[in-house]
C-alpha cells in the first residue's frame, strides 16, 4: 500500500507545472489575454477614429481643403462599421466609463440607446513595470491611436506581465453626424466650426474597461437586401 501511495505522490508532482516553466506560461497567457483584448476592437471604426484625428490636426493647421480627404475616408469607414458585428446597441447610462481615461467636461452625454462601435483602446501600464517594458506599452498605445492594432499586439508581446486594457467606444449615430457637419464646413472652408464639430465626434468617446464589454451582446449585422423576386 506504501508502495501505491508513494506513486499517486510522484503522479500528482510530475502534474503540477514546475517554477521553470511557471514564468513562461504567464508570459503567454498576457500575450493572449493582449491579443484577446485587440479582438474587440472594429477595424473599420479604428481607422476612422485614425482619419478624423488627422483631419482635426491638418485644420488645426489651417490646412483645410487637406482636411477633406480623410473626412470621405473616416465617412465610408464608419459607414462599413455599421455593418459590421462589432457594435453594442446600449444607453449611455449602462456604461462604466474607466477611471483611468475619465470623460472630458465638454462630453455630451447620449440619452437614448444607440449604437457604440469600439474605434480604439490603450493599454494601461502599472507602476511596477520596468521603464523598457513601459515605454512599449507606450508604443503600443501610440500604433493603436494609428490604427495599426497588429503592430500594437505585436510590441505588446515584449511586455508579458500584466497590464489593463481599455476600449474607446464611439456612439455611431452621433459620430458621424459630426463627421458629415465637419466635411460640409471644411468644404465651405469655415475652419472653426469644422474643428468644433470633429471636437464633439472626439469628446463623445466613452472608454470602458475590457471586462466591460466582454458583458455587452454585440448588435447583429443588418441583414442584406434580398433580391426581389420577378
Amino acid at each position: 500500500m506504501r508502495i501505491v501511495a508513494s506513486l499517486a505522490v510522484v503522479a500528482a508532482l510530475g502534474a503540477v507545472p514546475s517554477l521553470a516553466h511557471a514564468a513562461p506560461l504567464h508570459a503567454a497567457w498576457e500575450k493572449f489575454k493582449a491579443g484577446r483584448a485587440l479582438h474587440h476592437l472594429s477595424n473599420d471604426g479604428e481607422r476612422a477614429l485614425s482619419d478624423i484625428v488627422t483631419a482635426r490636426q491638418l485644420v488645426a493647421q489651417g490646412k483645410v481643403d487637406q482636411a477633406v480627404p480623410p473626412l470621405y475616408d473616416a465617412q465610408k469607414r464608419l459607414e462599413a462599421a455599421r455593418k459590421a458585428e462589432k457594435r453594442y446597441n446600449a444607453a449611455e447610462s449602462a456604461l462604466q466609463p474607466a477611471p483611468q481615461h475619465p470623460l472630458p467636461p465638454t462630453h455630451r452625454p447620449v440619452t437614448t440607446p444607440t449604437d457604440w462601435v469600439p474605434v480604439g483602446g490603450e493599454f494601461i501600464a502599472s507602476d511596477v513595470l520596468a521603464p523598457e517594458k513601459k515605454a512599449a506599452v507606450a508604443s503600443a498605445n501610440a500604433q493603436l491611436k494609428a490604427g495599426d492594432s497588429k503592430a500594437a499586439a505585436q510590441t505588446m508581446q515584449v511586455v508579458g506581465e500584466d497590464v489593463d486594457f481599455i476600449v474607446a467606444l464611439a456612439p455611431l449615430d452621433q459620430m458621424e453626424g459630426a463627421i458629415n457637419r465637419a466635411t460640409v464646413f471644411v468644404e465651405g472652408r469655415q475652419p472653426k466650426q469644422a474643428a468644433e464639430a470633429l471636437d464633439q465626434a472626439l469628446d463623445g468617446i466613452v472608454f470602458v474597461s475590457q471586462d466591460f464589454i466582454e458583458t455587452l451582446a454585440p448588435t447583429a449585422p443588418a441583414p442584406s437586401a434580398q433580391p426581389a423576386k420577378k
